[in-house]
C-alpha cells in the first residue's frame, strides 16, 4: 500500500496525499457525486414540469455543450497547475493569489451546503423508504446521522476504499436507469403511461428553456471533483484530462437519454402536466414509471438504491471538502494541522475529522430548527451550491483564458482551445448565472427574501475570502502563478 508524505514538514513546505487512482477511479468519484439516480429522479421532472416541458432533453444537451467547452480551457491549463485544490488552483495560477482565496472560500461554502442539503433529503428518503416498507416513521435526523458515522469512516481512509464503494454504488444504480430505460424504448406502442395522465394541472404549452438548462447544470455539482483528487491520481497530466472529458460525456449523455426515455413514457403531449401533478402532491414519477414498465420489483430496488446514491454523493462531497481543506492548510490560509496526512492509509485523515464534525454541528442545527429536510435543508442548500458552483466554473474560465492570453508561448498555436474557447465558455455560464439568478426561487422553493439571502452567501464568501488575507499566506498563494509561469 502506498504511504503518504509525513506531516512533520516545516511551514513553508506543502504535505501531499498519496494514491494509484487512474482514469477509471476519479470518473467513479466524479459520477458518483453528481448523484445520477438522484438527478433523473430528481432534476428531470422538474426540467420537464417547470421547464420546456418535452424539449426538456435539449436542457440537458446545452448543460453538457457548454461543460464540454468549459473543460477545454480547464484541460489545457491542468499541466501549469501543480497543486491540488481543483478551481481554487487554477483560479490563484490565472488570476492571482486573492481571487485563488476568494474561489477557495466559495468553494468550501458551495461543497459543505450541498452535503449538508444531500443529509437532509437522505433522511428524508430512508424515512419514506422504511414507512413504505411498513416500518415507523423515525426523525429525518436519526438517518442522517446513521449515514454520517458511515461517512466518516470511509472518508478517514484510503481514497482508494472510497472509490471501490462509489463505484459499487454508482454502477448498480446506473444499472436500474438504464434497464428503466430500455424498456420504456422496447414498448411497442410507445408513449403507454400517456392514457394514465389525469386532467392537467397546468398549461399545455412549454414552459422557460432555461428552467431546464438550471436544472441541468446542477446535475454536474461535484464536476471539479477530477482536480481535487490530482494528488492520488496515477498521471494528473494525463488522468485528469480524460476523467474530465469522460466524466462529462458520461453524465451528460446519461440524463439526456434518460430525460428523452421519461418524455416517450407519459407522451409528449401529456408529459409536462403529468410532471406538475407529481410535483405538487410530492410523488415520484420516475419510480411510477419504473413501477410500469418494469414491475415492482425494480421499482422496489430503484428506491433502494437512491439511498445508496444519496450516500455516494455525500461520501464524494466530504472527500471533496477534506482535501480542499487540506490544500489550504498547505497554503497557510486554514490551520496547519488540517495539512496531515494519515501514515498509512495517506488520506487527509484530520481534515476529514474536522469536515465530520461540521457536518454534525450543521445537521444538529437543522434539527434544532425544526426545518424540514426537502425544503427547508436540501432545498436552501442547494440554492445556495447552485450558485456556487456557477460561480467557480465561470472564475474558472476568466482564469484559464487570462492564464494563456499572458503567456501564449505556453501553447503556440492552439490559440483557439487555449484562449477562445475559455472566452466563450466564460461567455456561456455568465448566461446560466443569470438563468440561476432570475429564476433562484425555483430553485429553493422559498420566498423572494430568503433566496436573496441564500444567493448573496457565495458572493460574500469570495468577497470576504478576497480580503481577508495573511502575508504569509498571499505570498504561499503567489507561488502558484510563478510556478505555472
Amino acid at each position: 500500500m502506498t504511504t503518504a508524505n509525513a506531516s512533520t514538514t516545516s511551514p513553508g513546505d506543502k504535505n501531499r496525499l498519496s494514491g494509484q487512482l487512474g482514469t477509471a477511479g476519479v470518473v467513479f468519484m466524479v459520477v458518483a457525486a453528481a448523484a445520477p439516480l438522484t438527478v433523473v429522479s430528481g432534476n428531470t421532472p422538474l426540467a420537464i414540469g417547470l421547464g420546456n416541458g418535452a424539449a426538456a432533453p435539449l436542457g440537458f444537451i446545452f448543460a453538457s455543450i457548454v461543460l464540454l467547452i468549459f473543460s477545454v480551457g480547464f484541460v489545457a491549463m491542468t499541466p501549469y497547475v501543480k497543486e491540488a485544490g481543483a478551481f481554487f488552483t487554477y483560479v490563484g495560477t490565472g488570476l492571482g493569489a486573492r481571487a485563488g482565496q476568494g474561489t477557495a472560500f466559495v468553494a468550501l461554502i458551495t461543497y459543505t451546503a450541498i452535503q449538508l442539503g444531500i443529509y437532509g433529503f437522505f433522511g428524508w428518503a430512508a424515512n419514506d423508504t422504511v414507512v413504505a416498507m411498513g416500518g415507523p416513521a423515525l426523525p429525518w435526523w436519526l438517518y442522517a446521522a446513521a449515514s454520517l458515522i458511515a461517512v466518516a469512516a470511509l472518508g478517514y481512509r484510503h481514497i482508494e476504499l472510497s472509490s471501490k464503494v462509489l463505484g459499487v454504488a454508482l454502477i448498480l444504480e446506473i444499472s436500474v436507469v438504464l434497464i428503466m430505460n430500455v424498456a420504456i424504448v422496447a414498448e411497442p406502442s410507445g408513449s403507454a403511461m400517456s392514457s394514465l395522465a389525469h386532467a392537467p394541472t397546468a398549461p399545455a404549452g412549454a414552459g422557460p428553456f432555461g428552467i431546464a438548462v438550471l436544472f441541468g447544470v446542477t446535475g454536474f455539482i461535484g464536476f471539479e471533483a477530477t482536480a481535487v483528487f490530482r494528488d492520488e491520481a496515477r498521471d494528473p497530466n494525463r488522468t485528469i484530462p480524460r476523467a474530465t472529458y469522460l466524466a462529462v460525456l458520461i453524465i451528460g449523455a446519461f440524463y439526456t437519454v434518460s430525460c428523452w426515455c421519461l418524455v416517450h413514457a407519459w407522451g409528449p403531449a401529456t408529459v409536462r402536466q403529468v410532471a406538475n401533478q407529481y410535483l405538487g402532491n410530492g410523488g415520484n414519477m420516475v419510480l411510477d414509471t419504473a413501477r410500469f414498465y418494469t414491475g415492482h420489483a425494480l421499482a422496489d430496488l430503484m428506491q433502494l438504491l437512491l439511498l445508496t446514491s444519496l450516500m455516494a454523493c455525500i461520501l464524494s462531497f466530504h472527500n471533496i471538502v477534506a482535501r480542499y481543506q487540506f490544500v489550504l492548510a498547505n497554503f497557510g490560509i486554514l490551520p496547519r494541522a488540517f495539512a496531515a496526512s494519515h501514515s498509512r492509509h495517506g488520506s487527509p485523515h484530520i481534515s476529514s475529522l474536522v469536515q465530520t464534525v461540521t457536518a454534525i454541528v450543521l445537521v444538529a442545527l437543522c434539527a434544532i430548527s425544526g426545518a424540514s429536510p426537502l425544503v427547508g435543508v436540501f432545498g436552501s442548500m442547494a440554492g445556495i451550491a447552485t450558485v456556487g458552483i456557477v460561480m467557480l466554473m465561470l472564475l474558472t474560465s476568466i482564469a484559464a483564458a487570462a492564464f494563456f492570453f499572458k503567456a501564449p508561448h505556453l501553447a503556440p498555436g492552439r490559440a483557439l482551445t487555449t484562449r477562445w474557447m475559455p472566452v466563450a465558455a466564460t461567455a456561456l455560464l455568465a448566461f446560466i448565472l443569470y438563468l440561476v439568478l432570475a429564476n433562484f426561487t425555483t430553485v429553493t422553493g422559498l420566498g423572494v427574501g430568503i433566496s436573496t439571502l441564500l444567493a448573496i452567501i457565495p458572493m460574500a464568501a469570495f468577497a470576504i475570502g478576497m480580503v481577508v488575507i495573511k502575508k504569509s499566506s498571499l505570498a504561499s498563494l503567489a507561488t502558484l502563478s510563478h510556478a505555472a509561469g
